[in-house]
């Protein structure tokens, strides 16, 4: 098909190219070549204007000669990669045969292609050509870019209204409950976290705790453990674990949350540990269900572990939970972490560890409850060389003031 009988080339984004040429007769040229393929030529006499077109056109590609009045094609081309356009520019620079020195220099300024003078038409149509479907996926790359940073915005803004939510259902850092002061801390890994917890005056003297680690991570632990923060209510917690006034049965609170959430082809479980304080006696009754083991500090400054395991919920149907009991006596601290407090690596990693974590706490449980928590917390910054945790952490620390 002869040139000038080819069908004008219908274009979604700029169809506009600068032709800056000092010699009128080259920019007449060139502008007939491009507009019998379908683009809109802009003309410039020198590299000034042709800045200036290239700003006020905006058009996405350009033919420069190389030698002109005022800055050369070289300087030109520095100036558009210097220049935040909010668009690439795509550069074809004409020269004379056999300078090739200068072809080195504008590729170092940032020219993406040559063409040697005089023009040739056919040579010209296919350079535009080849040079449009460039600038074309680029364009649609940048605005793929645009829409995924909305997007990511959006879904950030949600993440970050998710973990408000979340951190709604949690109780205050630090509280009083009849003779019994809490400290926690709460790390999410990301935005929102699968860990959750809860403590609550229960009738007859009594009060109840628990602390939840979802397996996984991100949005889908950190539903479940949602939808456990809702469901765990002071009145759950209370109608659960009985009324009896000598003892108390967190295992059936548990067991019942093991038969909520168990699904024959689920994967979903989660570790738990609850406990139900008489602070008249001191008697703690207690249920661990695959959460780390407790740590407990003693008036003499010892610390043990507390409990011996169990089986996590929501794995197996059949599953058994047993309570435990201890004596929690006035000023000694029960301590609850997560696992990703024993499992934060040094940059070396190695694993902080339980006997890291016992020695921490033996330290800091004579002082003030509210502050072992963020002793916990600024001790793992420090062991990771300040890299945020890779798991959720939470810790609870529950200290019995005194004898009721």
């Amino acid at each position: 098909m002869p040139l000038d009988q080819e069908p004008a080339r219908q274009r979604h984004l700029s169809d506009k190219v600068v032709i800056a040429d000092d010699d009128a007769t080259q920019r007449i040229f060139a502008s007939t070549v491009v507009s019998r393929i379908g683009f809109t030529p802009v003309l410039a006499r020198d590299g000034l204007e042709a800045l200036e077109m290239i700003e006020r056109s905006g058009a996405s590609i350009l033919v420069c000669d190389l030698d002109m009045p005022g800055i050369d094609g070289h300087e030109v081309t520095r100036r558009i990669r210097a220049t935040d356009l909010g668009r690439y520019i795509h550069v074809v620079m004409l020269t004379a045969a056999g300078q090739a020195e200068q072809r080195r220099l504008a590729l170092e300024a940032g020219v993406d292609d040559f063409m040697t003078k005089p023009l040739d038409a056919a040579m010209l149509t296919v350079r535009i050509r080849a040079a449009a479907r460039l600038v074309d996926h680029e364009q649609a790359l940048s605005a793929k870019h645009r829409a995924l940073q909305l997007a990511k915005r959006r879904i950030e803004h949600d993440l970050n209204v998710a973990a408000e939510a979340q951190r709604r259902l949690l109780p205050s850092r630090t509280r009083d409950i009849r003779g019994c002061r809490f400290g926690t801390a709460f790390q999410p890994s990301a935005y929102v976290s699968g860990d959750m917890f809860g403590y609550y005056q229960l009738p007859g003297d009594k009060l109840g705790f628990y602390a939840v680690d979802v397996a996984g991570h991100g949005v889908h632990a950190a539903l479940l453990s949602v939808a456990i923060g809702h469901l765990v209510t002071a009145q759950y917690f209370a109608d659960k674990v009985g009324s009896d006034p000598g003892a108390a049965d967190p295992a059936a609170m548990v067991q019942d949350l093991n038969d909520r959430f168990f699904h024959e082809d689920g994967t979903e479980y989660f570790t738990m540990f609850c406990g139900v304080l008489d602070q008249h006696s001191g008697r703690l009754f207690f249920c661990q269900a695959g959460y780390p083991s407790p740590i407990l500090a003693r008036g003499d400054g010892t610390t043990e572990l507390v409990g011996d395991g169990g089986f996590p919920v929501g794995l197996l149907a059949t599953a058994d939970y047993h309570n435990g009991v201890i004596d929690l006596g006035a000023g000694e601290t029960l301590i609850l972490c997560s696992d990703g407090a024993i499992e934060a690596e040094a940059p070396d990693g190695t694993a902080f560890g339980e006997d890291r974590l016992r020695g921490l706490v033996a330290e800091h449980a004579r002082k003030d409850v509210e502050a072992l928590p963020g002793a916990v917390v600024a001790a793992l910054a420090a062991w990771r060389g300040g890299r945020p945790l890779e798991d959720d952490l939470t810790v609870l620390a529950l200290e019995r003031s005194f004898s009721a």
